[in-house]
Formats: structure tokens, sequence, C-alpha cells
């Protein structure tokens, strides 16, 4: 008989939202900097000059200026559920930047936060130093300035930014990036661009950092029960549940609640398992599921006319879920992964890990239709509604048999042809051991949690390969900063993917973009607690 495993554990505990925090990996301090530091150790500086030869090689079109403050604000989310947190411009998702390939975007952003934050252009290959990682490609934004982000935009695509220090990402700070392509191939009469997020910052006082705290205490010291974890993956249970009552109790007590509550923003995540991603779906039992920023009592409403062919840009912002997505009476055809064409597939449901972006084209028919975000393995969903008529909108609780018919992953898709890397070997393989456990929550690659200095070098014009193998009992969508790779068999281009437990994922990238480059999970509290590392291009 196995052994249980239960490894999603938490909501957001209220009674911790002041409590001890975890240094967060990804902050930079005000101290030296991080050209300096890449200088003397004999790597490409993030301002050096190989990085402002590629940046004049990329060419330098129309200046699109735009102004971005992160503040302090009070959002609503619909369904009665307004809460405070951080947001760009006080709106969520913050304002859609769309700018045209070539064109070279200027961005003030202004920090109003009462802490320094950053803004990482996630998914572009754009210049080292404008990557928004503190302490590695720039100071952090401190709390009352502002710092203005100047790069050619390479490539079109979908794509979408936020902080890379702390967690800060887990509260509202996102907002999408689309760059059209000036010779755009598709054809189609509107665009709905729809963002996907796990919501718990504000409720009932939590944050994004009391989680984090709350997940670093680790879980061996729980009732004995057992987590898998560690490196070795022989004998390892993937299943969830166990002593769910004793569970039950901890999380509330946590909360400040007197007894196990069977909903709210401090109820327990059960049955949190998903077959799909290998055994736990994840961390966080978040209390709302959002599109758009809106919950699904009171989803976003998006118009077209019966017959319109809608580009659809899907963007999974989340900190810790995966969404499988699907729109009521429809099939979609997938024309994008992470801003690179693909062959068009067709498919009922998608499944994005963090980090992930798909674009898809669908011929809308006569009426109301919800678009559903399931939130993979975490029995709960968000919603959006598409009305290209009359009728009564469907219940926020409708479950669209798309859901359940074909669903397709990354690994099915093949890269357009104009997209595809091309036959090469690799002339550096990376060797990533994605390693960690729930019972300690030391999630690290190699063994080993980020430092800034600790660097993985590659040399410009290698053809590198990435070669992942996941020794948890826990999925990582690991994400590649300034590059993207392509997945084995003539697969698809893409920055993020998934690697699933026990699995081992190779994928590789041309090392055309000098400078250092985060590599991590995409997971924010895995990611801050260590899950994160760097590729340093050599003098």
């Amino acid at each position: 008989m196995r052994t249980p495993t239960r490894r999603s554990v938490l909501a957001a505990g209220a009674a911790l939202a002041g409590g001890g925090l975890l240094a967060a990996c990804g902050k930079g301090s005000d101290g030296a900097s991080p050209t300096a530091s890449a200088a003397s150790a004999g790597y490409v500086a993030p301002d050096g000059p190989e990085v402002a030869a590629a940046e004049a090689r990329r060419g330098s079109g129309p200046v699109r200026e735009a102004a971005l403050t992160a503040t302090r604000a009070r959002l609503d989310l619909g369904g009665g559920v307004a809460v405070d947190s951080w947001a760009y411009d006080g709106q969520l998702p913050g304002r859609e930047i769309r700018v045209s390939a070539g064109d070279t975007l200027a961005l003030t952003l202004a920090n109003h936060l009462p802490e320094p934050t950053s803004a990482h252009w996630h998914g572009l290959a754009l210049r080292n130093d404008m990557d928004g990682v503190p302490g590695l490609t720039q100071q952090a934004v401190k709390a009352g300035a502002s710092f203005t982000y100047r790069f050619t935009v390479p490539h079109p695509g979908t794509y979408w930014f936020h902080p890379h220090s702390g967690v800060q990402q887990d509260r509202g700070l996102y907002a999408p990036l689309i760059v059209e392509d000036p010779k755009e191939p598709l054809k189609y009469d509107k665009e709905w661009v729809v963002v996907l997020d796990d919501w718990v910052d504000g409720v009932d006082g939590s944050t994004p950092d009391a989680v984090l705290a709350e997940l670093a205490r680790g879980m061996g010291d729980m009732g004995g029960m057992h987590h898998g974890g560690g490196h070795d993956m022989s004998g390892m249970d993937h299943g969830g549940g166990h002593d769910m009552g004793a569970m039950s109790g901890m999380s509330m007590a946590a909360a400040g609640s007197p007894s196990p509550a069977p909903s709210g923003p401090s109820r327990m995540l059960m049955g949190a398992d998903s077959p799909l991603l290998g055994g736990d779906a994840g961390d966080v039992a978040y209390p709302h599921y959002l599109v758009n920023g809106r919950t699904a009592a009171d989803p976003q409403t998006f118009t077209a006319k019966p017959g319109d062919r809608v580009r659809i840009r899907l963007i999974n912002a989340g900190g810790d879920t995966a969404f499988r997505v699907a729109l009521g009476g429809h099939r979609m055809t997938v024309t994008h992964t992470d801003g690179y064409p693909v062959e068009h597939a067709q498919t009922d449901a998608l499944l994005l890990g963090m980090g992930e972006r798909y674009d898809v084209l669908v011929e809308v028919q006569n009426g109301v239709f919800p678009l559903t975000a399931l939130a993979e393995g975490k029995k709960a969903s968000a919603l959006a509604l598409l009305r290209t008529g009359g009728g009564a909108a469907p219940d926020a609780s409708v479950r669209p048999r798309e859901l359940d018919g074909t669903l397709l992953t990354a690994d099915r898709l093949r890269a357009a042809e104009g997209a595809r890397l091309g036959g090469r070997k690799p002339d550096r393989t990376v060797p990533l051991r994605l390693t960690g456990s729930m019972a300690k929550y030391d999630w690290a690659v190699n063994g080993k949690k980020y430092a800034p200095d600790q660097r993985y070098p590659v040399a410009a014009g290698e053809r590198v390969r990435l070669a992942f193998v996941n020794n948890t009992t826990m999925w990582h969508p690991m994400h590649l900063h300034g590059h993207t790779f392509a997945l084995p068999g003539g697969g698809p281009r893409k920055d993020t993917a998934i690697v699933l437990p026990g699995q081992r994922l190779e994928v590789d990238f041309d090392a055309d973009n000098p400078g250092l480059w985060m590599l991590h999970c995409h997971n924010v509290y895995h990611a801050e607690s260590g899950m994160m590392t760097v590729l340093g291009y050599t003098r």
C-alpha cells in the first residue's frame, strides 16, 4: 500500500500577514553594481560593449514612450470582493502596452510602493541591462524613485511584464505587452487579450509574503507525514491526501480560525492532485481565480458579432496555478505559443503553466459562451464571457464540455517553418537538476539555492542544450530570460516549459544575446525559495 503525500497546502494565513518574511532571493540590494561584479568574474556585463553591439544589430525603430506607476491600490475584483493590493496605475491587470516589432520602447516606471521594485519583460529577447532583475542586471528601483527602460522590441508576439522583486508578482503588478507584426499573416476581426491569475493578496489581511513565510517553514514536522521530495525519485509517492483533518486544523490555526472551514480565504486545498501534472497541482489554495481581474461571480464580457474571427491571446500570470482553458461551444485553433508561430492545431482545451502564453483563433457562434479557466487540480475556476447575441449568461460554476475534450499541451505542437531553430548539434550541454521538497521547502537548481554570482558559462555563437531533470515530486514551469528555446523533435519555440516530476526535458537555444540571464521556475514561491540560477556569457 502506497504512502499518500500532501503537498498542496496553504491558503494565505491572515495572521501571518505581518509575520517574519523569508529573505527574497530575487531582490537586489542597493549595493555593488551588477556590472562591476560581472566584469571582475570574466563575464559579459549587463551594460557591456557586447550588449550594446547586440542592441545595435537589432536596430532602432520609432520610439514609443510610456509611463507606468507601481502604487498601492484598492481593487474591485467583482462579486463583492474588494482588496487592498499593489497594481500598475491602480488597475488590474495593468494597462496594456502595444507596440510593433522593431519599435523602441521607452517606459518610465515610477515606484510609489513602500519597497524597491523592478519590471521584467517576460519573453523578450531584449538588451540585458533592461531585463529587470535587481542584483543581476540592474539595481532595484527604490521607493520614491523612477527608472526608464529603453530597448528595441525585436519579435512580434504575446508577452507580459511583472516585477522580479520578491513575490511582488503575486500581487496585482502585471500587465500585457502585445508586440504587433507589421507583416501580420493572420486574418481576424477582433482581438481579446485574456490574463489569468490566482489571487490571495488583501483577502482577510493575507499577503504573498505571508504565504512565502509559512511555506518556508516546511512540513517536515507535520504529524509524521510522508512528503517525498529529496533527490531520489525511486520509491517516491506522487499522490495526494493523508490526514486531512489534522492538516486542516493546522491551516486554520495558522490563519487564526478556531476550526476548519469548507470555504473562504483560509480554507485548505483538498484533493488538489492532477494526474496531468504528475501529482500535486500546487502549494497554495487561493481564495480567488481571475480572468482580467474579475472573479467568476462578476466576469468580464467580451462582445463580438456572430461569424467574427477572434484572436484570443492567453497569458497565465498566476503565481502557483496551471490553468486548463476552454471556450464553451467552440474549438480553438492554436497559432502561437510564447510569441512564436506554430503549425496550426485544433483543440478543445489548452493547458497553460505559469508564464506561458498561447494565441488561438476562434470563429464565434451566436449566443453567450463561457471562457472557463479551470485551476488545474484545485477544484476551482475562473470565468469570462463571450457574447455575440442575446440570451442569459451561464452560471459562475459552468463547466463547458470542451474542458474534458481534446487537451493540447506544448509537446504536441510543432514550430512553424519560419520559427524552427534549424538542425545543429549542441556545442554545450548545461545539466540542470531541479531539486528540493515540500518538507523543507528547499527548492534549488543542482542542489544550490540562487546566488547572483553563481553562474553557468555559455559563449556567444554556441548552440546550447539545457538538460532539465526534475528530481522532485512537483512540476516546474522553467523560464529562460532573453532567449527562446526549441522543444525536442521540431517542437515549438518557447521561453517557458513545464518539466513534470521525475521527467527529463532537453531544449536547445542559440546563444545570440550576450549578458547575464536568469533561468528559473515560474512558480513564484519556488523561485523565491531558491529555484533560480544564471546563464552567463563569457567575455
